[in-house]
């Protein structure tokens, strides 16, 4: 399938609902987690903020349609991803990577010190997709205080806190280590 991951215009935020709501379907495979395709999404408004006031990438096919999209913001040194989403019609077919790879280039073009997430633990297109691109899941004593009360704010807001986990894509070795790791090299 051929198609670019691009900035994301102001135009383009009215598409991004309706991506999201597909993305979420994906939960109806999981019991627990069938609510969250019903769950509300942010609307066209929240993202046309998004797009002017953090770092939003889309992947637009061929035809124009847009496929999915990420959202991040740059906390000091780091680039927090608050969302990725792939609409139902594109998964599967490398899109949630590309958007990725377009984050991590960001944050080398800034010269941050690495990118963080949270996501779920146990569902295969979170943690493990995350894993696979090079994502370390971190332990409750690598937390700082500011994914601390990311995930916190997860679980006020009904998601299950025991499912969730944060996680770091390294930009630049620990300082007591000189020797990157494969993942710090991506």
């Amino acid at each position: 399938m051929n198609f670019i991951v691009r900035r994301a215009h102001f135009d383009d935020a009215t598409a991004l609902p309706a991506i999201e709501r597909s993305a979420a379907e994906l939960f109806r495979c999981d019991p627990s987690l069938a609510w969250l395709a019903d769950a509300p999404v942010p609307n066209a408004e929240h993202h046309q903020q998004a797009i002017e006031q953090e770092d939003v990438w889309v992947a637009e096919s061929a035809d124009g349609a847009l496929m999915g999209f990420v959202s991040a913001v740059q906390v000091d040194n780091e680039l927090h991803i608050q969302k990725l989403s792939v609409s139902q019609l594109f998964q599967g077919r490398g899109v949630g990577r590309k958007l990725l790879l377009a984050t991590i280039e960001c944050a080398r073009d800034r010269e941050l010190h690495g990118l963080t997430l949270t996501t779920f633990r146990d569902v295969p297109w979170n943690e493990p997709f995350y894993q696979r691109m090079g994502f370390e899941t971190l332990g409750p004593a690598q937390l700082s205080p500011r994914l601390t009360a990311v995930l916190n704010n997860e679980v006020a807001h009904d998601l299950p806190g025991e499912r969730r986990c944060a996680m770091r894509f390294n930009l630049r070795p620990a300082p007591s280590d000189p020797h990157p790791t494969p993942a710090q090299t991506l």
